[in-house]
């Protein structure tokens, strides 16, 4: 199955409410023919478009492919949430890696969200950056996790944006029984992920990347002078970046073997009364749950209620989206019974075993950033500016990325599907229990 196209229209962006209220870009054009470059992109996510924008601000000539429009993929469907550090807390990367690489990775995740931040400031837009993030506990049995974590943030990293939820503190920011404890980041936020990536698509073109959409790569040579292939071109550059995450579609299947594609739901209200809204979370915070198949939701400013929830594993989206998220959504807001759904749609993120990024060297001019594992919108976006580094000779962020363990999925290409199935459904068992 092709899954670029098996739930999408080639060219255009998903029917969503972030493609409803942003400002699309271009349309830019086809690559058609020869094209000579320093630096082919291809991916016009987060992490390609920010590799584009940074190489070419060193003075490069830079061509970004797209394979449908600038942001049509997980850069323009996610949950909009910004948040600090990796997608594994400080204290599992500590056992995984050591507390040395552990405070560069935590340094790199607290430069990912301050970079987004610099980024929308430039480009004037703001992407309706809202500061903080809740993390909410469905259990109480996780708080005392929490408050370690916290004082281990606080104490061992110095970093005091963060702190603790009792149970009456995170039920006044967040209208919902189902919560026990939790914390809030207020080095975080979130914004409207497609107009970020926008922005960052702005200001790419601004910088002068030559950018080309409803570009489908068909094969790539890693060799010493990369070559790119579309059905109607063919590029010829001294250096490549791969920036395709969930969406590699098995083009070098040693990227493939271990990013794996899944899929996460969003559904969106009709603007709701301002009390009620009020009442669900008054302060608008973002928030992200601890179940292992994650709710996260916010506020539009609007007041819709964004809600994602629900993961499936195979290729092709459910038929009915609106009850595939309708359900975790009344789970946590039985309030929200009668509110009408206006948008739902489907994405595809790529996930790691590790959960850790996975940074490759494909040849020797040749280099792939992906597996952010659902916190690619700080981390994609420090990802193409530490591949644009390493391009211009400053490797050492990248090779700390390239050296963490990202083991490949087990099974191959048939069986590796099935087996994450089960394994994420015994996962998402312990969620009711």
């Amino acid at each position: 199955m092709d899954i670029l196209t098996i739930n999408d229209t080639p060219g255009q962006h998903p029917r969503s409410f972030y493609a409803a209220t942003a400002e699309v870009p271009g349309p830019y054009p086809a690559a058609e023919g020869a094209i000579k470059a320093d630096v082919c992109v291809v991916g016009g996510g987060y992490g390609g478009l920010s590799a584009a924008l940074h190489l070419a601000r060193q003075g490069l000539d830079v061509v970004l492919l797209e394979a449908s429009r600038v942001g049509s993929g997980a850069s323009g469907r996610n949950g909009g949430q910004v948040s600090t550090g990796q997608r594994l807390e400080q204290g599992d990367l500590e056992t995984l890696v050591g507390l040395d690489t552990a405070r560069v990775l935590w340094d790199m995740g607290s430069e990912a969200v301050d970079l987004v931040k610099a980024l929308i400031h430039e480009d004037g837009d703001g992407c309706g950056w809202t500061d903080g993030v809740i993390h909410a506990n469905h259990r109480a049995r996780y708080g005392a996790h929490s408050k370690a974590h916290v004082e281990h943030l606080n104490t061992t990293y110095g970093y005091d944006k963060i702190r603790f939820l009792s149970r009456d503190e995170i039920h006044h920011e967040v209208g919902s029984p189902g919560y026990h404890s939790g914390s809030l980041d207020m080095g975080s936020g979130h914004l409207h992920p497609l107009r970020y990536a926008f922005a960052l698509a702005r200001l790419a073109e601004a910088a002068g990347v030559r950018m080309f959409e409803t570009s489908r790569v068909t094969k790539v040579d890693t060799a010493a002078k990369p070559r790119v292939h579309t059905v109607s071109a063919l590029i010829e550059a001294d250096h490549l970046i791969l920036a395709l995450n969930g969406y590699h579609n098995n083009l070098l299947p040693t990227v493939s073997r271990r990013v794996m594609p899944i899929n996460n739901f969003i559904a969106v209200t009709e603007p709701l009364p301002q009390d009620l809204a009020n009442s669900l979370i008054p302060n608008r915070y973002a928030v992200a749950d601890s179940r292992f198949v994650i709710n996260y939701f916010r506020l539009s400013e609007d007041n819709r209620m964004i809600f994602g929830g629900g993961e499936s594993y195979g290729y092709k989206f459910p038929t009915d989206l609106r009850a595939k998220v309708r359900g975790p959504m009344l789970e946590v807001f039985p309030q929200l019974e009668s509110a009408k759904i206006d948008y739902a749609w489907g994405g595809t993120l790529g996930i790691t075993m590790s959960r850790l990024p996975h940074f490759d060297r494909l040849g020797p001019s040749a280099l792939s950033i992906a597996g952010f594992s659902g916190q690619g919108v700080a981390l994609a976006t420090l990802a193409g500016k530490i591949a644009a580094e390493a391009i211009a000779g400053q490797a050492a962020r990248f090779d700390v990325i390239n050296h963490l363990p990202t083991p490949g999925f087990p099974g191959g290409p048939k069986l590796r599907t099935p087996l994450l199935v089960a394994a994420m459904t015994w996962y998402a068992l312990r969620d009711k229990f």
